[in-house]
Formats: C-alpha cells, structure tokens, sequence
C-alpha cells in the first residue's frame, strides 16, 4: 500500500534529502490559463459570472450569494450541543494562544527628541476562505477567523462554497460556527470565483485587503495571480504529515496519523521517518489493518500508494531529523524517545506534535494551535497563520530638531555617496539662517 525508500548508507554530506523524498505533482502553473479566465470573467461581469461558475463547478445556481443572518442565527439554533461544545471549546483554546502572540508597539529612543515607534497595526479588512469540497471544513472558519478578531481587524467577511445539499446554502455547520463567532458577512461563493470577488470587490461585497484561508489548486493559483492587488497568507497546497520514530513508537499510534492526513485528500502525504525496519513492518501491517476499516477507504488508499506517500528507512535518528528539516513538513510528529528533545531540534515545520498523545489531530481542532500551516517545503521560510498575519508594521519617526541637527551632517554625506542631493538638501534647508 505504501512505498518503502531506503536512505541508509547515503553520503550525508551529498545527499539532497529535499529531492529524496517526493511530493504531490500540484502544478499550479498549469492551472493558471483556466483561473486567469476565471478571474477575468468575475473582474469584467460580476455577479453574473460568479453565478455560471457557481452552476459549473458546485452544480448549483445561487441567486443571491449573500447568506442571510437569519440562516446563520437558525444553523446556530439547530447545531447539535456536543459540536458546539467542540467549537466553543477549540475558540476558547485558539483564542487564548492568539492574545499571547499580539505584539506590542516597541519604542526606541536613540538619544534626546529622537524616537522611533515600530507600530503595530491591523488589516483593515479581510476575506477568510474556507474549503467546502470534500469535507466541510468547519475548523477553518475558527482557523482564521479568531487570529483575525484577535488582531483587531475590524471587517471580516467569509466565503464558502455553494452546496448542492443543501439546495446552493452554505454548510450549515460552517454557518453555525459563524454565527458563534460573530461574523454576519458570509458568502456562498466557492474556489477561484471567490478570491477574485474578495479581490476586486463584486456585487454586495467590498473589496479586501488581505484574504487567507486554505482551498484547492483553483483556489490557490487565483491567489497567486491576485498577489498584489490583495495580500495573501500563503500558497498552501495538499496536506502532509511527517513523522519521526524509533522502535518506542507504538505502530498503532503511527498509522492511525498517518491515515488521519490521507483521510483529507488523494494527493495528501504521509511520510514515516524512521530508523526501525521493525517499527515500519508493524506500521505496514496496521495500515492494512486500519484503512480497511475506515470510511474513505479509496481516497486513504489512493493518498498512502502515492509518490507522495512512504516509509523512509535511515541509518539513525541524526539522519532522520537532517531529512525532516529537509522535507519541512506541514505537520511533523516526533515519535521517540526524550521526543522534546528531539522536537527542539526541529528547525522546519509548520507545526511540531511531540510525544504519543498529541496527533495531528489535536491541532487540528483543539490544541489551541492553528492548523492553517505552509505546505510544499514552504515551511522552511515561511510560518502558519497567526494574529501576525493580520497585522502590519508602521515605523513612527518622531525627531526634534536638535535631534534631526545631531545626525544632518551623516545624512548629507550619505545623500552625497549615492548622488542624490536632494536627500541632503531636504536636511539643509532646516537649518539655513
């Protein structure tokens, strides 16, 4: 069911571990004709555009695209009590993690009248997109939406596909969960249709300044072709687990989160990284044992028989850890012996899971993590969603003019060095007699 790749006995001063273990094919290239289209179509026609593509891709026409507050208000109502309890309880963790982030303006003096203030501001307005294809993403409202409020954005509009279901409504859980969060702009507008409607602003919703959230290929590729004229959290591609173990692991364990990623889409990975042929027999043996009786068998199975998807035998654990910095996975769990110290290690990933008893899964909805992480490699460069997504820096420069005649002569020679006198005469003129 899933691949073996054998990395013992490779020269680790050559090897390319990046290379070593492969990904998902996710061309997001080759989607851009098809979304540049679609994109230009909802820029030109509006409203009319987003409908058909409402019909083609979600089989449903939806006449007003704006979800009625009363509809999210009756979701709320009818929403079971233990899915609320769920909800409210992962808001409540979220939200703790997202005030501990919230920066402060920091205030440095560099001498007498002379101040700079590193300000922290928040995005005027953003679109939160939250996936509703395969499964309906309820989590990702709280994903995104709490870091936001967190941050003090004071305008948040969502947008959800379409469901044929559910006679062109959005998800009624996703409604719910909106309606326990506060937000009241939400839009039935699915993939690629909706990030251009965030970005250019059509029918009753106004532009934004910032749209995050996570989607699939179209949605991702209108994000990278909208970047720009709005800003984008990141390009994030299918899931992936990473996992690191030795023969402490518990086999069972290991399956299981590797199942939980494949569960999401066939192009997700999940990856082992171990040193144990014991421990990758016995992980073997359970994912024939665990998927058989699972609900999504094909799509579990077509994920874990993927390139995408193996087992990685190394020489020890020093070259496991060298191949999971390597593969920066979305989500990476370290399933060893002292497992902290290992995961402190860890210089790239999305988000670190140490020991047996916190899986992917806890992040997922509870952990008071956020779950909307960088996928592909990214997270060698780039971090998950966070308040600080929602926020902008302002330097604040508040000089004197004592303190501005202090530092004038460094100014003009450094206009001068770079031929640009202008620069220093702007500094001049303030103190010609």
């Amino acid at each position: 069911m899933i691949q073996r790749l054998d990395l013992r006995g490779a020269d680790r001063t050559t090897v390319d571990y990046r290379a070593a273990v492969p990904r998902a094919d996710f061309d997001v290239e080759a989607a851009v004709p098809a979304v540049h289209e679609i994109c230009e179509a909802v820029r030109t026609r509006g409203l009319d555009a987003i409908r058909e593509y409402g019909e083609r891709f979600d089989g449903v026409a939806v006449d007003d695209i704006r979800v009625a507050p009363e509809a999210m208000r009756r979701a709320l109502d009818e929403l079971d009590p233990a899915i609320r309890a769920g909800l409210e309880e992962s808001i409540r963790r979220l939200r703790a993690t997202c005030e501990r982030e919230l920066e402060r303006d920091a205030v440095t003096e560099l001498g007498p009248g002379a101040t700079v203030v590193h300000r922290k501001v928040p995005v005027d307005r953003v679109g939160l997109y939250v996936p509703g294809g395969l499964a309906p993403l309820v989590s990702s409202v709280l994903m995104n939406v709490v870091p936001a409020q967190t941050a003090g954005v004071r305008s948040i509009a969502l947008s959800s596909p379409p469901q044929k279901d559910f006679g062109g409504a959005v998800h009624p859980t996703i409604l719910a969960a909106c309606a326990l969060l506060g937000i009241d702009e939400v839009y039935a507008v699915g993939g690629a249709q909706a990030i251009a409607m965030f970005a250019y602003g059509v029918g009753p919703c106004a532009q934004v300044d910032l749209v995050t959230g996570p989607g699939n290929i179209y949605t991702v590729t209108a994000k990278r072709l909208l970047k720009g004229r709005v800003g984008i959290d990141s390009e994030a591609g299918p899931t992936e687990i990473a996992i690191l173990a030795d023969d402490t692991a518990e086999a069972s364990f290991v399956a299981a989160d590797l199942i939980s990623q494949a569960e999401h889409d066939p192009l997700a990975a999940s990856v082992l990284v171990t040193p144990s042929e014991r421990l990758a027999a016995e992980v073997e043996a359970e994912l024939d044992k665990q998927v058989s009786v699972t609900k999504h068998v094909e799509r579990i199975r077509t994920a874990l028989a993927g390139p995408q998807s193996g087992i990685v035998l190394v020489d020890d654990l020093e070259q496991g850890l060298d191949v999971v910095n390597a593969y920066a996975a979305e989500h990476l769990e370290i399933h060893t012996a002292d497992a902290p110290a290992w995961a402190a290690r860890v210089r790239n990933a999305g988000a670190v899971f140490v020991g047996a008893h916190a899986p992917v899964s806890l992040g997922d909805y509870c952990a008071g993590s956020n779950h909307v992480l960088p996928t592909g490699g990214c997270a060698c460069h780039s971090s998950g969603l966070s308040v600080r997504a929602f926020t902008k820096s302002v330097h604040v420069v508040d000089y004197s003019r004592e303190a501005l005649a202090e530092v004038a002569d460094y100014v003009v020679t450094l206009a001068h060095a770079e031929d640009l006198p202008g620069h220093g005469a702007a500094v001049r003129v303030r103190f010609a007699d």
